[in-house]
């Protein structure tokens, strides 16, 4: 290996939340009612470049939950990372800040997520883990139909 080549790095620097809010539309009603909770969840990732060797990875986590068809609450988080990557490849960045950072983020969403709906007196609300993975080559895959369907126009 060349002194020019970089061995490949990846740390975490931090975690932090960068925004929380919570909505709580259908109280008081919503207390008096059987508990039979219709959860939407809308993910969404960005990254920003901070300098040469770091990034800020944004996971924006959306829940909605209804009840017998009734806003009960509604939950968004934006959970951020700032990650260290270094020596990668375009397409190996790419992959990392698409989906390897977001898987680790996730978690520590999902807490802040479950303790603001327990902050409003809602049942525990633990999310499924996430395919990060699987997200991220729909996207690609995504990406590149609309490139071709482009191309053809």
């Amino acid at each position: 290996m060349s002194e020019n080549q970089k061995q490949p790095q990846f740390a975490l620097k931090r975690v932090y939340l960068k925004d929380a809010s919570l909505e709580t539309p259908g109280a008081p009603g919503v207390f008096t009612k059987a508990w039979q909770p219709e959860v939407n969840l809308d993910i969404n990732t960005r990254s920003t470049v901070l300098d040469e060797e770091h990034f800020e990875v944004v996971l924006s986590l959306t829940v909605t939950v209804k009840n017998e068809g009734q806003p009960a609450f509604l939950v968004e988080v934006q959970q951020a990372g700032i990650f260290l990557l270094a020596g990668l490849g375009e397409a190996e960045t790419k992959h990392t800040l698409g989906a390897f950072c977001p898987n680790i983020l996730f978690p520590y969403a999902r807490e802040a997520i479950d303790n603001l709906a327990a902050k409003a007196s809602f049942p525990a609300l633990m999310l499924a883990p996430v395919n990060f993975d699987a997200l991220y080559a729909q996207q690609l895959q995504r990406a590149q139909q609309e490139a071709e369907a482009g191309d053809k126009h």
